[in-house]
């Protein structure tokens, strides 16, 4: 396929093992699969301060900022695995997204966001899989003019899932459901594309 649509996948945790890193890795394997280009990447190499506007202002924009603006930039659609911090989003990712969202020398207010299209999970060792980080993510995105697909999951009792740090997940009927997300992101965007390309030619 010519122009596979490019989708940016990482983790809202900072965690080395993370099972939303895992989590975000299975998606990523059925957006591949599907026929997208999916690069991985890991929050931990975009460290960044709280945003401040006074820093924003006299300190000018951080280069890990910049980096991360020009990743998302490069990319057509996204896919978080975001852990529950207390109800909501962790600091780490939402500031990342603040960072990113900020206008720079490069690039417009909300601009590495807008017209992307997203698929968003979350896991959690509790029983309800962090389900209520999932709303406030899907509002953030969605304020940022990123269209988020309507399936979403929340994959419970993570610790469970996995056989050790590094193994693959052990339950195939989730497995089947994360890699179907990826697919129907790398579809979505393919579709997108297709008819992008034909109001091109007409």
């Amino acid at each position: 396929m010519e122009n596979k649509p490019k989708i940016l996948a990482f983790a809202g945790s900072l965690r080395k093992a993370s099972y939303n890193k895992r989590i975000a890795r299975i998606v990523a394997e059925g957006a591949t699969v599907a026929g997208a280009e999916v690069t991985f990447i890991d929050l931990n190499d975009y460290s960044l301060p709280v945003y401040n506007a006074d820093y924003h202002e006299s300190g000018g924009f951080p280069e890990n900022a910049i980096k991360l603006q020009r990743t998302l930039n490069q990319h057509d659609g996204l896919i978080v695995s975001s852990p529950e911090y207390n109800g909501s989003l962790p600091g780490g990712l939402k500031n990342a997204i603040d960072w990113a969202s900020r206008e720079s020398e490069e690039f417009a207010l909300g601009q590495v966001f807008r017209g992307k299209y997203a698929a968003i999970t979350t896991a959690s060792p509790g029983a309800f899989g962090g389900l209520r980080c999932l709303g406030h993510l899907r509002s953030v995105l969605s304020i940022l003019l990123v269209t988020v697909l309507p399936t979403e999951f929340a994959v419970a009792k993570a610790h469970t899932l996995f056989e050790g740090d590094d193994g693959e997940i052990l339950d195939e009927k989730m497995k089947g459901l994360l890699l179907s997300l990826g697919a129907s992101l790398a579809e979505t965007l393919i579709r997108h594309q297709s008819g992008q390309s034909a109001k091109t030619s007409n």
